[in-house]
């Protein structure tokens, strides 16, 4: 019942698969411990459902809003178990890649369980005792309830239990306006419910643009979805099948009936009970593991990754954060981790784009050397076709004109922003882009065309303008007095 590995891997999500599967290519001896089934939250209540979920409400909306493109709009009728059975169809198509049998063929053992470290460097999973040369924590989190008195005895849905709905509510109040709420509510609007989002910041996803969380509110809206922002819920009670939710806003108090509840205000990390503080593993006041830039916690041997330090709670930098804890531990601690340069998107309509810096983050950084380069998507012709013009690009530099951060606003801005997290990652500068000829008429014009103006603007200083004139006055062949 014993065994000892190169790398024991705690948790089954992407991060801890993709560890898996690096540590197994190196030819490592690996071990994953999985409490339920491989996949993590992306695969099971995550990306994949929700991205499936917002597919069938994107055909929905298009029916309805044709009308603006000549074609006549109908109301759909919109099947809900039909479409919750579409998600766990997209689901089983997409499990088999995290399934036990392909970690096995990429070198891992699966361990099902739930893991308990012992020491530095042993961990328990029922009776099995794993001896580990180094590990991984990579719990991941879960949906956390906020402590508002009543909401736990109304059975609020979280991103966990959503999927297990059979029927579609007919009013749904949302708390939280950060992505995962902006994006479910959107999507159950959209589908029939009628939705009201609650937001206790001043707006909408308050972590991006101030512009971005005011468009997509506007966008929200004018979908019949009510935002409420700067508003908080003071208490929680159930009449039967309504549940009234006590609300303090701008003005004043007030009660909203629903007949279900969803929560989205943030999220917890998985270490409680994982036995960490006997492995000399430290953890901040939230309970995240703590690391340093090449994810190595307080015990050397063991590294951390995903969700569970904290950082940005996304799966691709899961991803990342696998493949690197699993490269430090088996070969040498040299990569490092830079959260500015990552990547994030809020799948609504529009969609919502960030990688680096915002324009405030930039400013407290470097003071008054930021400049900022904005086009407005009434000027790009594909927005004009799609007649989808209310968004933007909006690029944040340097005094170099290296491009320190972005935002874009459009119906393809995950697309959109890859090249400029591309720049980010290596201090570009954004007249780079100017000399890469990009497809015409595509959303990735919107970035181009603002390469191309802080080119010109480059080409438009004074020594560029006389050494032009020098070279159109110069006659071949003689010399120029």
């Amino acid at each position: 019942m014993t065994g000892a590995y190169d790398l024991v891997i705690v948790g089954g999500g992407t991060a801890g698969i993709v560890a898996a599967k690096t540590a197994g290519g190196l030819g490592a001896k690996v071990a994953l411990v999985e409490a339920a089934r491989p996949g993590g939250d992306c695969l099971w209540t995550g990306c994949v459902p929700s991205k499936s979920l917002i597919a069938a409400a994107t055909t929905a909306h298009r029916m309805r809003t044709g009308g603006r493109f000549g074609i006549t709009p109908v109301e759909p009728e919109v099947d809900f178990p039909t479409v919750m059975a579409h998600v766990r169809t997209a689901i089983e198509r997409a499990e088999p890649a995290d399934s036990p049998e392909t970690l096995a063929a990429a070198g891992a053992e699966v361990v099902p369980g739930t893991a308990v470290f012992t020491g530095p460097r042993e961990v328990h999973v029922g009776r099995r005792r794993l001896r580990f040369r180094h590990a991984v924590v990579a719990t991941g989190s879960s949906p956390a309830v906020p402590p508002v008195p009543g909401l736990t005895e109304v059975d609020p849905l979280t991103s966990d239990t959503l999927w297990q709905l059979t029927e579609l509510p007919r009013r749904l109040v949302v708390l939280g306006g950060g992505p995962v709420g902006c994006e479910l509510g959107q999507a159950l609007s959209r589908l029939g419910a009628e939705v009201t989002i609650i937001e206790a910041a001043d707006r909408v996803l308050p972590r991006e643009e101030p512009r971005a969380g005011t468009t997509l509110s506007e966008a929200l809206s004018q979908e019949g979805i009510r935002v409420l922002t700067s508003t908080t819920v003071t208490g929680a009670t159930q009449d039967a099948a309504t549940v009234r939710l006590s609300t303090d806003g701008p003005a004043g108090t007030d009660t909203i009936a629903a007949d279900r509840v969803l929560v989205a205000t943030g999220r917890r990390p998985g270490t409680t009970g994982l036995g960490l503080d006997t492995a000399g593993v430290t953890l901040d006041q939230r309970g995240h593991v703590v690391v340093d830039a090449k994810l190595r916690t307080s015990n050397p041997r063991i590294y951390a990754a995903g969700d569970v330090i904290g950082a940005l709670l996304f799966t691709h930098v899961a991803g990342t954060h696998g493949s690197i804890a699993a490269t430090n531990a088996l070969l040498a601690p040299l990569r490092r981790i830079d959260h500015d340069t990552m990547p994030r998107v809020t799948f609504t309509d529009p969609e919502i784009a960030h990688v680096g810096l915002t324009e405030q983050q930039a400013r407290r950084r470097h003071g008054s050397h930021v400049c900022t380069r904005v086009l407005e998507h009434e000027h790009l012709d594909r927005a004009i076709t799609e007649d989808a013009t209310g968004g933007h690009t909006h690029i944040v530099l340097d005094n170099k004109a290296r491009v320190l951060g972005a935002t874009i606003i459009a119906p393809r801005a995950g697309e959109m922003i890859a090249e400029l997290a591309g720049l980010v990652a290596r201090r570009g500068r954004l007249r780079e882009l100017s000399s890469v000829v990009h497809p015409y008429p595509a959303w990735t014009d919107g970035v181009w065309n603002i390469a191309v103006a802080q080119a010109q603007q480059t080409l438009r200083k004074p020594a560029l303008r006389a050494l032009a004139r020098l070279r159109r006055t110069a006659v071949p062949g003689t010399r120029n007095r």
